[in-house]
C-alpha cells in the first residue's frame, strides 16, 4: 500500500505542471487560478476533517497558517504560475525540484547549521544544471521572458524552502493535529492571498472563457493536485518519515518532462535533458544522508510489508 501510495503520489504531482500549463495557456488568469485552485481543495479537506471530528475550527485563526499559506502556497505558486505563461511544464518541473538546494542554502547561510560535503557537492552540481537550463535564454532564439521565467520559479523555490523550515516548527507545535487539516488551513490562507493578489494585478480578467481545457485544468488540480496529491503526501509521512515522500522530487519531474513531450508538444534540446539530469542528480546528493537514513532503519520496507 505504501509503494503504491507513492507511485501515485509521484504520477499526480508530476501531472501537475502540464495541467497548470494548459490551464494558462487556455486563458486563466494565473493568480486568479491558482487561488481558487488552494482555497477550494483547502476548503472542502477542512470541511472533512472537522465533520470527522479530526480538528476545529480553532485553527482558522492560528498566525503560523497565515505565515506558512504565505510561503508554501501563495509564494510558491503565484512564481509557478506566472512562469508558465512563458516556460515549458518539463522546465517548470525540474526547475521547482531545486526546492532542497535552497533549504540547504538558507539553513547554511541564514541558520548557521552546518552541512555535510555531500550536500554542498550536490547543491554545486544543480547549480550547474540551473545554468544548463537558463543558456538558451542567452541566445536570441529564445524570449527573454523565459529567463525571467526561469529565475521567478527558483525565486518561488527560495519561498518553498523557507515554508518548509518553519513548517517544521509548526507540527511540532500542533503534534496533536492532523498534518492533513494543517495542510488544508496553510491552502486556504495561500489562496486568499492568491486571489487578493489577483485583483491587485489582473482586473479586467474576471470575463473567463470556461473553455474544457481551462474547466478540466481547474478540476483536475483542485481535485487530484491538491486534495489526493498533498493527502498522500502526508499520509506517507505519517505511515514512514519525512524524508521519504519528499523523493518524488527525482521521480516527478522525469514525468513532466516526457508528459509535455508527448501530450503537449514541448520542445526538449539536448542542453534541457543534460541540465535536468544534472539537477536531479544534485538533489539527490542533496538529500543522500537522509536518503541512506532510511536504509539504516528499515523503515520503509518494514512498514511496507505491514501494508
Amino acid at each position: 500500500m505504501v509503494v503504491v501510495s507513492f507511485l501515485f503520489m509521484c504520477f499526480i504531482f508530476g501531472t501537475t505542471f502540464l495541467a497548470i500549463k494548459i490551464g494558462v495557456d487556455s486563458g486563466l488568469p494565473p493568480f486568479l487560478s491558482a487561488g481558487f485552485r488552494f482555497f477550494v481543495s483547502g476548503l472542502i479537506l477542512f470541511t472533512i476533517m472537522v465533520c470527522n471530528k479530526k480538528t476545529t475550527k480553532r485553527l482558522l485563526i492560528q498566525k503560523e497558517m497565515l505565515l506558512t499559506g504565505g510561503c508554501l502556497t501563495f509564494g510558491t505558486f503565484s512564481t509557478l504560475y506566472w512562469a508558465e505563461q512563458y516556460v515549458t511544464s518539463g522546465v517548470a518541473a525540474v526547475l521547482s525540484s531545486t526546492g532542497p538546494m535552497m533549504i540547504l542554502i538558507i539553513q547554511s547561510i541564514f541558520l548557521k547549521q552546518k552541512g555535510n560535503r555531500l550536500s554542498f557537492i550536490g547543491c554545486f552540481i544543480g547549480m550547474i544544471g540551473v545554468s544548463f537550463l537558463l543558456f538558451p535564454s542567452l541566445t536570441i532564439k529564445t524570449s527573454s521572458f523565459w529567463l525571467y521565467g526561469c529565475l521567478v520559479i527558483i525565486i518561488g523555490e527560495v519561498f518553498y524552502a523557507a515554508g518548509t523550515i518553519y513548517t517544521k516548527q509548526v507540527m511540532n507545535r500542533f503534534q496533536n493535529t492532523s498534518p492533513i487539516a494543517l495542510n488544508a488551513v496553510q491552502m486556504m490562507y495561500g489562496g486568499i492571498l492568491l486571489i487578493v493578489l489577483s485583483f491587485v494585478t489582473e482586473r479586467g480578467q474576471f470575463d473567463i472563457n470556461m473553455n474544457p481545457a481551462s474547466i478540466g485544468s481547474l478540476v483536475y488540480l483542485i481535485v487530484f493536485g491538491s486534495m489526493i496529491g498533498h493527502s498522500l503526501y502526508y499520509w506517507l509521512v505519517v505511515r514512514t518519515n519525512p524524508v521519504f515522500p519528499s523523493t518524488w522530487l527525482f521521480i516527478s519531474p522525469i514525468i513532466a518532462l516526457l508528459l509535455g513531450v508527448i501530450f503537449y508538444e514541448e520542445a526538449i534540446s539536448w542542453l534541457t535533458a543534460l541540465g535536468a539530469l544534472t539537477i536531479i542528480t544534485g538533489t539527490i546528493l542533496v538529500n543522500f544522508q537522509s536518503i541512506r537514513g532510511l536504509d539504516k532503519k528499515k523503515l520503509i520496507f518494514t512498514r511496507a510489508l505491514k501494508s
